[in-house]
């Protein structure tokens, strides 16, 4: 049930059976049908996800009554609002799932005493994170110096599989426009 997180960490360190042991009996397996929120503005981010198959996105309404998608997570990788989760104050953001998902969940509540019984994962949590982090700074250099067409063009060339997994209008709120604008761009390239 969590060999796919279990795969995940040792990329990053190493744990002995005891403390995987530990680490399973902080987490929980849960299944996500397509559109189901798992956070909504006003509520407190209660865990950390972990997506073992399918998609989720987080995603905030703008001041003009628009979706922004701010991140999508796929398999092998973690969602939350960090914000919220770490403060345990009421967040601003949507997570929804985009297709059925398979998530595995670590509450925040337990989250400190898990770090405090294997410190290993402290560790592998500061990595993913950098890694994560790294990622956003692309993304923002990428939408300030990229014009439309070619975020599109070069978000689809680095992910092909993946731009056709979501719906456009999804497509075209995480890279920064219009579904008319997509509409456009794709309409030049048949």
């Amino acid at each position: 049930m969590y060999q796919s997180l279990l795969d995940h960490i040792r990329r990053y360190v190493d744990l002995e059976p005891s403390e995987i042991e530990v680490l399973c009996s902080f987490l929980s397996h849960r299944h996500v049908a397509k559109k189901t929120f798992l956070l909504e503005p006003g509520k407190v981010c209660a865990a950390n996800y972990f997506i073992s198959s399918g998609c989720l996105r987080l995603f905030f309404i703008t001041t003009s009554e628009q979706e922004q998608i701010t991140h999508f997570g796929l398999e092998n990788w973690w969602i939350a609002d960090y914000g919220s989760l770490t403060s345990q104050r009421p967040s601003q953001y949507y997570i929804q799932a985009v297709e059925d998902t398979e998530i595995i969940e670590l509450k925040a509540s337990v989250q400190d005493e898990l770090l405090a019984k294997v410190p290993k994962l402290e560790r592998y949590f500061r990595l993913v994170l950098l890694r994560a982090y790294t990622a956003s700074q692309r993304r923002i250099e990428f939408m300030n110096n990229l014009s439309g067409e070619d975020r599109y063009n070069q978000f689809t060339a680095m992910f092909p599989d993946f731009a056709q997994r979501v719906p456009l209008y999804m497509l075209a709120s995480y890279l920064g426009f219009t579904p008319q604008f997509l509409s456009k761009i794709r309409a030049k390239r048949n």
